[in-house]
């Protein structure tokens, strides 16, 4: 028997030797050429397990026949103990086929690796930071939001498997105008339960838990806070004074107003809502399996005089200009559409004044690769970011911008509206409490996250094959109820005998296990956690046909005892690949 605790990755190993005989052909053709190996899965086993298209790269500087390429690199590949043999396909393709018994051993290295086996250290542990959802803590996150941290918190579990040193962080937007309005509604809320009664602005915000945080300030501080409102009403056109508020320009004046009115005790009505808010969004997404590892504060970088400094260096290199008051970056200079304001007339710095200093600090942390995962809608606002990464002298290429569809959510078959403002949005916390944790969190990532998601809510509740995720977690019920029935020794099945797993459900099945390492790296390199989803359903669909055709429990003690084995492997790679992905692998169901 092989010693399973020293096998290699076989598409890395087979690689490598061809990189060995690449070297060799080489130096007797004298050609300096960049090598670039693609070793691929083949998608039929009659064309072996891998193919490389090397011959075919080779054609044209080599100013030969692809075939004969191929012909020239098979010969000169070292023996391996792991390759049955080699053949040329097609135009020039070299197809590698593994060993029966280097597959089988491989079960024992899954079973040996346990709850590691995927996890690699590819990433070289590499410092890089995901940042994702960073909503404004200005009401319950909905099923947009959703998205962003399913996708975030997935792809962070994915480059952390891969061997990436991960950090996971929420960017707080707790300083700046939507934080105003919140507090400016909540306040006005509060004066209404003191029967004060200002006519209350269209356009803040309307949702329920406005209210509810205006009774907990009542019921904790009765009317301490209540102010007469003859004076709110100042500098707002006259028809706001006999209706609802409407435009934004009298919103701000309205946010003046009360701050001049309440003075100091302002900052209570706004930190209070700002920490229930926080703390809202904070049980929210643990309760949805993300956690962060630091909740960065926007407030913070004005407070300690990061955006001023920003904005001065960018100053010192002559990438800004002053016009109308305002003082302007030159983003134009660096792709973007047009100039962008990083201080206005008034003297206050913009938000995209305060992205700057948020990114340099980013860089200043030590972190050698950025992700940021944005909202598909924030897509014209890459140039200007990389722009002035730039113009700091950084280097932009280290900030990934990974872009996140919104998700369209359907109920029997009619599209759900939503909207922040109007409080007539679905909250991801009732997605959870209609579909659980688990299906949301795997329909979530089931397609690549810039493209447009339906999310078909019926589905996902149904307990059938259509629905991914019961699938999936059906087969590793069934699994260990196999197991339970069974009733051994796990550990003694590290002795087993696995030679006879020949058929060509069992061999598919092996090498579907011994492709998970190679997933869990492109899912990391591509930031696609949707190729585990795809990954998981296709190793589910193929256990489920093996266990229909083909009894586990036979009487053939060595045959039961392989395929339990197989099963008891198959068992593992499910759960690793669930946890990826944030969802739960029942033993029953």
């Amino acid at each position: 028997m092989m010693n399973t605790s020293e096998l290699p990755n076989y598409r890395i190993h087979l690689s490598q030797l061809l990189h060995q005989a690449f070297d060799k052909v080489m130096a007797a053709e004298t050609t300096d050429i960049d090598l670039r190996i693609e070793m691929t899965r083949t998608k039929q086993a009659n064309h072996g397990d891998y193919s490389c298209n090397l011959a075919m790269q080779l054609a044209k500087p080599l100013r030969k026949n692809p075939r004969e390429i191929a012909s020239m690199l098979i010969e000169a590949i070292a023996l391996s103990p792991y390759l049955d043999k080699i053949e040329i396909a097609g135009a020039g393709f070299i197809n590698f086929f593994i060993k029966n018994t280097a597959k089988q051993a491989y079960l024992f290295h899954v079973l040996q690796k346990g709850d590691s086996f995927g996890a690699s250290d590819f990433g070289k542990n590499e410092k890089i930071q995901v940042e994702f959802v960073s909503a404004n803590p200005t009401g319950p996150l909905h099923v947009g939001h959703g998205r962003g941290a399913a996708f975030g918190a997935s792809l962070a579990n994915v480059l952390s498997a891969a061997g990436f040193s991960v950090t996971r962080e929420f960017y707080v937007n707790d300083a700046g105008r939507q934080m105003d309005i919140l507090a400016l509604s909540t306040w006005l809320r509060y004066l209404a339960l003191n029967d004060i009664h200002v006519p209350f602005p269209e356009n803040a915000y309307q949702g329920e838990y406005v209210k509810i945080m205006a009774q907990l300030i009542c019921q904790a501080h009765a009317d301490r806070y209540v102010r007469q409102p003859e004076k709110l009403l100042d500098g707002l056109h006259e028809t706001a004074h006999d209706k609802a508020v409407n435009t934004d320009e009298d919103l701000d004046q309205l946010i003046a107003n009360a701050k001049r009115i309440l003075d100091q005790d302002y900052a209570y009505i706004h930190n209070f809502v700002l920490t229930e808010q926080l703390g809202d969004c904070r049980n929210d997404l643990m309760e949805f399996g993300v956690e962060f590892d630091t909740w960065f504060s926007e407030q913070s970088l004005f407070d300690n005089g990061r955006v001023a400094h920003a904005v001065k260096l960018l100053d010192e290199k002559k990438h800004l200009y002053r016009q109308d008051g305002a003082v302007w970056f030159r983003s134009t200079d660096f792709g973007d559409e047009k100039d962008r304001v990083v201080q206005r007339e008034n003297g206050q710095f913009t938000y995209f004044a305060s992205d700057i200093a948020y990114h340099l600090n980013k860089f200043e942390r030590g972190f050698e690769k950025i992700i940021n995962i944005w909202g598909a809608d924030h897509h014209g606002y890459i140039p200007r970011v990389k722009g002035a990464l730039q113009a700091l002298q950084l280097d932009p290429d280290k900030l990934k911008i990974a872009l996140v569809q919104f998700a369209v959510l359907y109920r029997n078959g009619k599209k759900a509206s939503m909207s922040t403002r109007s409080g007539e949005f679905v909250t991801l916390r009732e997605l959870r409490h209609e579909v659980g944790k688990d299906a949301a969190r795997f329909f979530y990532v089931m397609r690549k996250s810039d493209q447009h998601l339906d999310f078909d809510l019926d589905l996902a509740k149904s307990q059938s094959n259509e629905n991914p995720v019961y699938y999936i977690q059906y087969a590793h019920a069934r699994i260990c109820s196999v197991l339970a029935q069974w009733d051994g020794d796990i550990a003694t099945l590290a002795e087993v005998d696995a030679s006879v797993l020949t058929s060509a459900s069992e061999l598919a099945l092996l090498q579907r296990l011994i492709d998970f390492p190679d997933m869990v790296e492109a899912a990391a390199l591509e930031f696609s956690p949707h190729l585990i989803a795809f990954y998981l359903r296709e190793l589910a669909s193929e256990f489920h046909s093996y266990y229909n055709s083909s009894h586990i429990l036979v009487p053939e003690i060595p045959l039961m005892q392989a395929r339990l084995t197989l099963i008891a492997a198959i068992r593992h790679v499910l759960k690793n690949g669930l946890e990826l992905l944030g969802v739960s692998a029942p033993e029953k169901m």
